[in-house]
Parts: structure tokens; C-alpha cells; sequence
């Protein structure tokens, strides 16, 4: 199983919800344990998640800088950090902990520019250092049964892929005392996007991790349907993936009546696909011989390679927070393993740093398709 490893975390204090989410989600499995923190700007903020988590005092810092310093010089410093700021300030702080020699896992999206993810790559890269992007959709047990059915074939060659993203969230134009949403769509923030960025950059990675396409090129169409909106609450983007094959993503927070409805639809030779998030137990499959079929998670038709996360009996619901758990097992035992010498690539079952380039790219091909009057703009 490896030691219990030690980390820190950036961002994240009592109010924001993805830093509770990712504690929750490293504490399932018990392979961490949460002994550093800057987890605001406020050092008053700091202090108060530092009482409430049992953080040492001498082990609170006052901005990221600092504990990337200082947990680096420890003996007993912190394994891996984990990142949840609002998107402006990732770059800054991945690079801080990368030349501190700490492993990284960062929430999407990576950062907000397509240089800053690559150099971020390059510099994990150059120091032989564990980087995970946490997107989560990716950790289900029946998303990676899709890929491990795929990668056999069961559907045969991909022609075309459907994938959504509606909120309804931000549907209102005064969304005053909206802690979540009153950053996401302040550019100084958010930086050059809000929707594409927040959530239809989950539709582009779930799809990736599901099939393993890659986009060759995006014409994207980003709306501003709230009015006074600075940033996209709407965007709708056609790809083309190096294979030939076509897809449609649909992302949207201004979608009245739909929460988290992460959905993807994968068109084969053989047969089809249908997942939804908000019901990550269970999906379809349609084949050419007219049968139909609908795969459980906790059941003998999931693969090894995805069954070995199940952590329930069927029935026994599992969802999200599981499937970040998913992603934080992986990330730790290769840590484990790259501390004992055993570590090999293939290890590798989360998304990484490429996953995060890949991101930022998409975007940044979204944003120059908009700015040319919705054409079509080469990754």
C-alpha cells in the first residue's frame, strides 16, 4: 500500500466548496493526510481552516510562496500540494511547488494560457515530478469501462461524438452574494473565459479519456446570453478529430432546470454509447444487431482495469467524490512508487499535466474560432 503521505493545500478555505471536496475525496481512502495549508488570501480565513482541520500553526502560511519554501526545506515536508484557487492564480502556484521539488494536483483548468500550461509541463517534466489535473468525471468506474471497451473494439471505429454540459446556475443577471459564481465571470479572475473554461473543458477531457481521440480542429460559437456579462454563459463548439471522425459539445450555465448534466454520446461501426453523469452507475450500449444493453457498475461486465476502483457492491451507490478518490489512488501510489524505485508509466491512471495542456489548447482554439467570426481554427 505504500506510507501515508503528507500534503498541503492552496486555496480552499471553510467557504469554498472545491477545497471540502477534495479533502473529502483524499480522506476515502486514507493514503493522505492534510498537515499544510495557505488556504486564503485572508490570512484570517487561514487561520480559522487551520483550527478547523487540525493544521499545526507553524505549518500555516500566509501565501504560497512561502510554504513552497518552507515545506521544501522540512524533513517531514509535504509530499504533494493540492491547488484550488480560483483559475487566475493556478500557474503561479504550480510553478512555485514544481521548483520546490513538491508533485502537484491542481483542479481544472490548468491555468489560463496556452504557453503558461506548457511551460508547466516542461518544468514537471524537468523535475521527474507527479502532476494530476483533478478532472473528476474521469475517476468513474464506468468511464473507464467505456475506454476499456472501446480500446476492444466492442463499438469499432468512432464516427461521431455528442457531449453536453448544462447548468442553469448562473441563469439569473444578479447573481450578487454568489461567492462561486461572482469570480467565475470576472475576467480578472476567470481570465478570458467562464463557460468553455468551467465546464466545457470537462466535456473535452471526458470525451478523451472515454475514447482517446484527439481534437484536430474547433469552430466555436461563445455567448454572452445574460446581459451585462463580461464572459461566456453559453457555448456551443464542432469538432474535428485527428481520426476524421466529428463531434458537438454543447456547454452551457445558463440552462434552467439542469445542475451537473455532464452527458456523452459515442457513435461507432458497431454500436453506440450513452453516459450521464448525474447517473455514473449505469449506461448503455446499442449495437448493430439490434440488442441493447445496459452495463452496472459492481456487475461482471466491468474490466478489471476499472473494476479494481469499485469500492461498493452494486446497489451501493457510488458518485462523484469516489471518483475523485479514484484519481487521488492513482496519483499516491505513483508517489509510492516513485519513492521506492518501482515506478513505471503505465502506473499513470489519472489525468496529468498533458490532460491540463490539452485543455488550455482547446480553449485557446475556441477563443481565436470566436474571435474570426466563429471559423475553423487548427489545435
Amino acid at each position: 500500500m505504500g506510507r501515508v503521505l503528507n500534503y498541503g493545500m492552496v486555496g480552499g478555505a471553510l467557504d469554498a466548496f472545491i477545497g471540502d471536496a477534495h479533502r473529502k475525496a483524499i480522506n476515502i481512502d486514507g493514503k493522505a493526510r492534510l498537515v499544510a495549508g495557505c488556504f486564503s488570501r485572508s490570512w484570517k480565513k487561514t487561520l480559522a481552516a487551520g483550527e478547523a482541520l487540525h493544521v499545526a500553526g507553524e505549518r500555516l502560511y500566509h501565501d504560497f510562496a512561502e510554504m513552497a519554501e518552507k515545506e521544501a526545506a522540512r524533513e517531514d515536508g509535504i509530499d504533494f500540494v493540492v491547488i484550488v484557487t480560483p483559475n487566475y492564480a493556478h500557474y503561479a502556484a504550480c510553478k512555485a511547488f514544481l521548483n520546490a521539488g513538491i508533485a502537484v494536483s491542481c483542479d481544472k483548468p490548468l491555468c489560463v494560457r496556452p504557453e503558461e500550461a506548457e511551460e508547466l509541463e516542461a518544468l514537471a517534466r524537468e523535475k521527474n515530478l507527479q502532476f494530476m489535473v483533478t478532472y473528476t468525471y474521469s475517476g468513474h468506474v464506468t468511464s473507464k469501462n467505456i475506454r476499456a471497451m472501446i480500446d476492444e473494439g466492442e463499438i469499432g471505429e468512432i464516427r461521431t461524438v455528442m457531449g453536453e454540459y448544462p447548468q442553469g446556475w448562473l441563469a439569473a443577471e444578479d447573481i450578487t452574494g454568489n461567492k462561486q459564481g461572482e469570480w467565475r465571470i470576472n475576467p480578472e479572475l476567470s481570465g478570458d473565459t467562464n463557460c468553455l473554461g468551467d465546464i466545457g473543458t470537462h466535456i473535452e477531457n471526458t470525451v478523451y479519456r472515454m475514447t482517446g481521440l484527439k481534437i484536430k480542429k474547433v469552430l466555436a460559437k461563445m455567448e454572452k446570453i445574460v446581459p451585462n456579462r463580461k464572459l461566456d454563459d453559453n457555448a456551443t463548439v464542432l469538432v474535428e478529430y485527428e481520426n476524421g471522425a466529428s463531434g458537438c459539445y454543447w456547454a452551457s450555465q445558463v440552462a434552467i432546470g439542469h445542475d451537473n448534466g455532464l452527458r456523452v454520446r459515442i457513435y461507432g461501426s458497431k454500436g453506440s454509447i450513452l453516459w450521464f453523469q448525474e447517473n455514473p452507475e449505469v449506461y448503455q450500449v446499442y449495437k448493430d444487431d439490434g440488442s441493447i444493453t445496459e452495463i452496472h457498475r459492481g456487475y461482471g461486465a466491468i474490466r478489471p482495469q476499472a473494476a479494481k476502483y469499485q469500492r461498493l457492491p452494486s446497489g451501493h451507490t457510488e458518485g462523484w467524490l469516489e471518483a475523485m478518490a479514484n484519481l487521488y489512488a492513482s496519483f499516491i501510489d505513483c508517489l509510492n512508487a516513485q519513492a521506492a524505485g518501482t515506478f513505471t508509466k503505465d502506473m499513470v491512471d489519472y489525468p496529468t499535466v498533458a490532460d491540463g495542456v490539452d485543455g488550455v489548447q482547446y480553449v485557446a482554439a475556441c477563443l481565436k474560432s470566436q474571435a474570426a467570426g466563429n471559423t475553423w481554427v487548427e489545435m
